[in-house]
């Protein structure tokens, strides 16, 4: 049976450089919910037409999949239409989540990527839960810098995000990542030891290279 750590953290909290650094130190696959996201919004996928129906035809790019962004403008600021996409994305996602789990390695290691790790219930898949988390301020110019956001847009996203309480009830693990990699590379290195320690994992070190950089 393949073990689950889940990962999980606020948006531009750095929870990818973290899924980075548990590859390098031995987990077998990261999996990414916004990546699963990504790929069922494409074109010729079934939830496009979904959402479509539910939302509009303006939600559909040139190409035929799911403009984000005019989605995202759409939903965020409205409760009720939140909501509505949540209830119907994440049966999908879950779906197709558990697909890939099913693919692990017997007795390695998955990492599962998601911000509503906890509030969509794909926490009871894990067998840990490790919180990252950011001072606002980086997050906000994270947002800022790689997502090409305006600082209205950005702080939007972030106020979407909701507060920590049902991230931190869940955490087995808490991240800081506030400070610089080699902080944020000692704390992971920490936490992964005592994970594998307590599920019995026998799984040589791989030794950290330098290939991560800051996120």
């Amino acid at each position: 049976m393949p073990y689950i750590l889940g990962l999980t953290g606020n948006i531009a909290s750095g929870k990818t450089t973290v899924g980075l650094l548990l590859l390098e130190l031995g987990a077998a696959e990261y999996i990414d919910a916004d990546t699963v996201v990504h790929e069922l919004y494409l074109p010729g996928q079934p939830l496009v037409a979904g959402l479509a129906q539910e939302f509009g035809p303006d939600i559909v790019d040139a190409e035929g999949g799911v403009d984000r962004k005019a989605l995202g403008d759409l939903v965020l600021g409205d409760p009720a239409r939140l909501r509505r996409l949540e209830q119907i994305v994440h049966p999908r996602v879950f779906s197709a989540l558990s697909g890939r789990m099913r693919d692990i390695p017997e007795e390695g290691v998955g990492v599962l990527d998601a911000v509503k790790l906890v509030e969509s219930g794909y926490s009871q898949l894990c067998h840990a839960v490790w919180l990252v988390t950011c001072p606002p301020e980086v997050q906000l110019e994270r947002l800022i810098r790689d997502r090409v956001l305006s600082r209205e847009d950005a702080q939007a996203r972030l106020d979407a995000q909701g507060d920590l309480a049902a991230k931190l009830a869940a955490a087995t693990e808490i991240i800081d990542n506030s400070g610089d990699l080699p902080h944020l590379r000692a704390q992971v290195t920490s936490a992964w030891e005592r994970f594998t320690h307590q599920i019995g994992l026998v799984n040589p070190r791989v030794a950290p290279g330098e290939g991560v950089g800051g996120c």
